[in-house]
């Protein structure tokens, strides 16, 4: 054989173990524990794919006791982190660099406690997921509104084309936004910050049970079709919706890279909530929106709970919201663990499932209370703790986060398979809960 082909053939070969790394590196950009060395994944990036909507508190830097960071990030800032994948030790091959040293991360660790004490990160994401939960109820509340029959008339309570379906497609489509292409920016600024706005506001502006109820509501008046077109294309349209959103902020975050001429870090680090003071300050800023919107919405609860009316169902819905979103990010750091000490299925966010199909099963549960009580006062509590607190509870937005990272993952069968254990557990639960009671009692 000719050295000269040898000679090349081992250039091509070390060229694309570069490019294969880079890419590996790019790739996975997830998070990675300092404290615990870097474990070959048995089932091809499972558990990256699983968390990839919500990790609950698990996200915040010294919550769980150990240092999380961006890939991306890492290797910007020069540092060489080892990326197990496919079941390949990294630590063993010739192309990938050796681990960090436990000195710098011993270091970087120490930063990250410092600055901020746990409790105050924790106090300031509970904070954040209210008041945005909030904001993203009075947003699914108005875009019901807007595209309901009193206005534009696009969906409706007794049509496939639900009257939540809006906001679950806005909500998508800013996940793939906010949740997916900048939240790595955002959270340089702030971690809370896209807790707020992934977890809280699009996961309470979208809602899993107030879907799987509409569809329940069409089978029980036998409207079957319906309900099975309902499913469908409101699957599809928020499966798009977040796609639109991704490939949307891909091409802003192009516009910005190619027009930006100059980067100033110290105007970055500026607007960081890095350091005590600041964390502090923007929590007391946010404890007292929390108190001025709950405020108003106990006084004009007040003032319209006996007009049984959509407003006072609202108000109602705002005072009970934020406990849904609190429930649901605890829930979230279920996300990747698997089941048992193995960890079995981490590929199955179970933090996400319980919360849909838990919130399904009790507005279906409510929905029975409702029918079977008929009074004024029953309707409206029913109808807030519904929309509210089970709205907030479950969520669309993670959801099909979840689903489009498992189809463009190696097992894309994955997707299908979780969304219709979702669906189908949740509609079977309800139809249990309500529709069997409503044709046996006669409600």
């Amino acid at each position: 054989m000719d050295p000269g082909n040898i000679e090349s053939g081992l250039r091509r070969s070390a060229s694309y173990a570069r490019s294969s790394s880079s890419h590996s590196l790019r790739r996975s950009s997830r998070n990675l524990s300092f404290s615990i060395p870097p474990q070959p994944e048995s089932d091809d990036g499972s558990e990256s794919v699983s968390e990839a909507g919500d990790i609950g508190d698990r996200a915040l830097c010294s919550g769980s006791g150990r240092l999380f960071f961006s890939v991306e990030n890492a290797a910007e800032s020069g540092m060489v982190v080892p990326i197990a994948e496919e079941g390949i030790d990294p630590i063993a091959t010739n192309n990938v660099s050796p681990p960090v040293s436990p000195s710098i991360a011993d270091i970087a660790l120490k930063d990250c406690r410092k600055e901020v004490p746990w409790w105050l990160e924790y106090f300031s994401s509970l904070l954040f997921l209210a008041v945005f939960g909030i904001l993203g109820v009075l947003l699914r509340y108005a875009l019901q509104k807007l595209f309901g029959p009193g206005n534009i008339g696009a969906t409706s309570d007794r049509s496939y084309m639900y009257l939540d379906l809006p906001s679950n497609m806005v909500g998508s489509f800013l996940m793939g936004w906010f949740g997916v292409v900048f939240k790595g920016q955002i959270s340089e600024i702030s971690d809370q910050l896209a807790i707020g706005l992934s977890t809280g506001f699009l996961g309470s502006l979208t809602t899993f049970s107030g879907w799987n109820q509409k569809m329940l509501d069409l089978s029980l008046e036998g409207r079957w079709g319906f309900a099975v077109l309902g499913i469908l294309i409101g699957l599809f349209l928020v499966a798009y919706s977040i796609i639109f959103g991704i490939e949307t902020a891909k091409g802003f975050q192009w516009i910005l890279r190619e027009t930006s001429t100059s980067k100033n870090p110290s105007s970055e680090s500026s607007w960081k909530m890095n350091n005590f003071k600041r964390q502090i300050t923007v929590s007391l800023a946010l404890l007292l929106i929390l108190a001025a919107l709950w405020s108003m919405c106990i006084a004009l609860e007040a003032n319209e709970f006996k007009r049984g009316n959509s407003e006072s169902q609202l108000w109602l819905a705002c005072l009970v919201g934020p406990f849904g979103v609190w429930i649901r990010w605890f829930l979230a750091r279920l996300n990747g663990r698997g089941l048992g000490k193995s960890g079995s299925l981490k590929w199955v966010p179970f933090g996400t499932l319980i919360a849909n199909v838990s919130a399904a099963c009790i507005m279906a549960a409510l929905a029975t209370l409702k029918k079977a009580v008929k009074t004024k006062d029953c309707d409206t509590v029913v109808a807030g703790i519904q929309f509210g607190l089970l709205g907030c509870l479950s969520t669309v937005s993670t959801f099909i986060a979840e689903f489009h990272a498992m189809r463009e993952s190696k097992y894309p069968w994955r997707a299908y398979a979780y969304t219709m254990a979702t669906i189908l557990i949740s509609f079977t639960l309800g139809t249990l809960l309500y529709s069997v009671p409503v044709w046996t009692k006669g409600y």
